[in-house]
């Protein structure tokens, strides 16, 4: 007797069918020499025993009753395996699997199989235990092709759950209803285009009830999912994945939950905000809003103990208005933050941070100089309205529902949020982000929104309470897609080298006349910025001083701000230093290109340096940081790995699917823009451009991989080995290419002509590195040949963007 339907009296518990298998190790060795029955197992008397004594009496008397299948099968297990027993042939060992033919409601069968061996003196020990359930049946939203978005089609599911050991036959079970029901539920609201995806779900709530039901153990769990209707010639398209805790930490330890509104303001807690701005000088408009958020006693004029920190952000978007589209195209982005505001607390901070910046009240979903929303409120579900007053839409204001109801209809709010979080799992919709988005993607005939990089009006007034306004902004695509309007382009990075001893073009430019006509050249040719650099970064070139290095790139700075035809155009400073950085940017640049990615020049390999050499790493970054955050300017991060023509060994990533050197890129300079960008002090996401670091630190065979597959640096991939497997840290970002005249060049024309290759005969042979690099997606090239290359460039646009 199986108690486990609900009894038609109080009292009285449901007979219920089972199907038991059983399977004996035993050694046949005897019985096969001598053919002795005495010596085989009496197949008889074991099933005999098990149905006597699993079975009730009679039709009154039900006993004996069993609360679940793990006390069924330890029942048999003492049967079989305890030597005291007289009912059944001492064993060593046996084999269980007890089936449920009656079930929980839309399942088959559910199921226990567990293997156990006889102890010393009486009893037994198991040591494996697997919870089955066959053939439950959903049905859900499922697929990429048009008629499956339509309606519901039969999904089956198949579970096996395996236990490696602490759980308890004799006292711990496995509620069955419980998770069926769950699932079922949780199912029939999805709608993801691939079985991976709803596979994938699937073991994250089984592992989620089941942390409910046992929470000292650690199941592994098989997800069998399969669309019988999928296929026309086949039984069904199915899916297997096996998943363990493990796989998803992150959201196992922070659970969605239905929450009220926290009533602690102790507690830090983790929000995303949705910002966007059509009015004025939008990106002025972001930053001084996310500058005022940090400020929250200022702000609300309160001296309690509040904090708030901007912990990351997203990129920077381009977006047509929705609804009222009848208004300038907006700029949107998001942050994440840190704080112990409550909710409504927290949205008083937001409202007030709009009138400060210059929201008026407008018509829903108008204009505005900067609109601020909370998203997403750790897990939070929270709806300040009325009970009855939840129906629709129409009544949010003065509100807050959380997360943001209309948050999945929005790519300018899924795709900044994406950026950051794409695993965060929708605490009522139960879809991660990244599925949100692709489902939005999916049905959306939008055009795709562009990402922006704004450039800031510099030198500022030394009196200026306000971040600085913008001089001009560059639009560029997300990966994989590409603007069918062509208004898409590659910008031209002009070098400008005010040193003596550069590899290419040393002592031609270092007097302020001839920088300044090199700089009306390259301007008149098609230069989008102009990268000024004092230090030469050539193998073996000498040192020179921070004093000198500002001496020679600061007057030049100045002078084009100020000059004719050239003061429109941004000007970075190719630098590492954080005085020079500050010092150009006082004089008037606008970005800054850091070839060591803000941890100087002595700062590689990073585990072995000294604690004296990591402190003077990590103040580097630091210094780097503010001064970009305070300027608001773009930095370009660049690979390299100390010395230029140094360290050029990439073995240590020889597990990469691509190539070593790829991989090294993406983790090495990923580890830096991660510490950049994430973390309280971090520069917007939006301002940083990536640099593979052609020509430093690499084989000319590395160089060309870098080339041919610079896309890979950037791509959304996962990097890492094993455990350490996780999303590319440089997933999206622009990037900028730099082979112009680059000495790998030079050696491969040698080893083709069979003569030297001065740099000024690199010309045509940087041409197609450029071509390449363009195909490859790349944002900005660094040329110093800029008439030539804009015509190159100009064409391999049509070509490939």
């Amino acid at each position: 007797m199986l108690d486990r339907w609900p009894p038609k009296t109080a009292t009285k518990p449901t007979a219920q069918p089972l199907l038991i298998s059983l399977a004996i190790p035993h050694n046949i060795r005897g019985t096969a020499e001598t053919d002795d029955l005495s010596q085989s197992i009496n197949y008889s008397t074991l099933a005999s025993t098990l149905r006597t004594s699993l079975s009730p009496v009679s039709l009154t008397d039900l006993q004996p009753i069993f609360p679940s299948l793990e006390a069924i099968t330890s029942h048999a297990f003492d049967l079989l395996l305890s030597h005291f027993s007289s009912s059944a042939p001492a064993l060593q060992g046996a084999w269980l699997k007890v089936t449920q033919v009656k079930p929980p409601l839309h399942c088959k069968t559910v199921g226990i199989e567990s293997q156990a061996s006889s102890t010393k003196g009486a009893g037994w020990h198991s040591h494996s235990i697997r919870h089955l359930i066959e053939d439950l049946e959903c049905k859900a939203i499922i697929g990429v092709n048009a008629a499956e978005r339509l309606e519901r089609q039969l999904v089956q599911i198949n579970i096996s759950i395996e236990h490696d050991g602490g759980f308890d036959l004799g006292k711990d079970s496995v509620d069955f209803r419980s998770l069926t029901r769950r699932l079922y539920d949780s199912v029939e609201k999805t709608t993801y285009l691939t079985l991976e995806a709803l596979a994938s779900y699937i073991a994250l709530e089984t592992l989620r009830e089941l942390r409910q039901q046992h929470a000292n153990l650690s199941p592994k769990v098989t997800i069998k999912a399969a669309k019988p209707y999928a296929l026309v010639f086949a039984g069904s398209s199915e899916v297997e994945i096996r998943r363990t805790i493990e796989d998803y930490r992150n959201e196992l330890d922070n659970p969605s939950t239905i929450t009220q509104l926290p009533e602690s303001g102790s507690k830090t807690h983790t929000v995303a905000i949705a910002i966007g701005s059509n009015i004025g000088d939008s990106y002025q408009n972001i930053e001084q809003a996310l500058r005022l958020l940090e400020q929250p006693h200022q702000v609300l004029n309160e001296a309690s103990d509040i904090f708030l920190e901007v912990i990351d952000t997203s990129f920077l978007y381009e977006s047509a208005p929705m609804y009222v589209t009848e208004q300038p195209s907006f700029i949107n982005c998001a942050c994440m933050v840190e704080t112990n505001l409550k909710p409504l607390h927290l949205l008083a901070l937001l409202k007030k941070i709009e009138e400060l910046v210059g929201r008026v009240p407008s018509i829903r979903n108008g204009p505005r100089a900067i609109d601020l929303d909370i998203v997403l409120y750790d897990n939070a579900v929270i709806d300040t309205r009325p009970v009855g007053a939840r129906q629709d839409l129409g009544n949010l204001e003065g509100e807050l529902v959380v997360p943001h109801p209309r948050m999945a209809e929005r790519e300018f709010v899924l795709r900044p949020l994406y950026d950051m979080m794409p695993d965060y799992i929708h605490p009522v919709r139960n879809m991660t982000i990244h599925t949100l988005l692709k489902e939005l993607l999916f049905s959306s005939k939008d055009a795709p929104m562009k990402r922006v990089i704004p450039f800031p009006q510099l030198p500022v007034s030394p009196q200026s309470t306000l971040p600085p306004a913008t001089l001009t902004r560059w639009t560029y695509p997300i990966p994989g897609y590409k603007d069918a309007s062509g208004g898409m382009k590659t910008y031209l990075m002009a070098i400008l080298n005010v040193t003596p001893d550069s590899f290419s073009d040393g002592s031609e430019h270092d007097t302020l006349p001839t920088a300044l006509s090199c700089v009306r050249d390259a301007v008149d040719g098609g230069a989008d910025i102009i990268d000024v650099g004092g230090y030469s970064t050539r193998p073996g070139a000498a040192f020179v001083s921070e004093e000198q290095e500002i001496e020679r790139v600061v007057p030049v700075i100045a002078a084009v701000r100020k000059a004719d035809g050239a003061s429109h155009v941004p000007i970075s400073v190719d630098t590492f230093r954080p005085g020079v950085a500050r010092a150009a940017i006082l004089a008037g640049a606008n970005c800054i290109n850091d070839v060591h990615a803000f941890t100087g020049s002595e700062s590689y390999p990073y585990s072995t340096l000294t604690s004296e050499e990591r402190m003077k790493a990590e103040e580097c970054m630091a210094e780097m940081k503010n001064i970009a955050r305070e300027y608001a300017v773009p930095i370009v991060l660049m690979h390299s790995r100390g010395d230029a023509g140094k360290n050029k060994d990439y073995s240590f990533y020889g597990y990469a699917r691509d190539s070593g050197v790829l991989e090294g890129v993406r983790i090495e300079l990923g580890n830096k823009v991660d510490a950049i960008v994430k973390g309280r002090g971090g520069v917007r996401r939006w301002m940083v451009i990536v640099d593979p670091g052609v020509g430093f630190s690499k084989s000319v065979e590395d160089n060309l991989e870098t080339m041919r597959n610079a896309s890979s640096v950037v791509a959304d991939m996962h990097v890492g080995s094993d455990k350490g497997r996780r999303r590319n840290p440089l997933a999206g970002f622009p990037q900028l290419i730099g082979p112009s005249r680059k000495s790998f060049l030079g050696q491969i024309l040698s080893t083709k002509h069979g003569k030297t290759c001065d740099p000024h005969d690199r010309v045509w042979a940087t041409g197609a590195t450029v071509s390449c690099a363009v195909q490859q997606g790349a944002t900005v090239v660094r040329v110093h040949d800029v008439k030539e290359m804009r015509d190159i460039v100009s064409i391999s646009d049509s070509l490939w963007k």
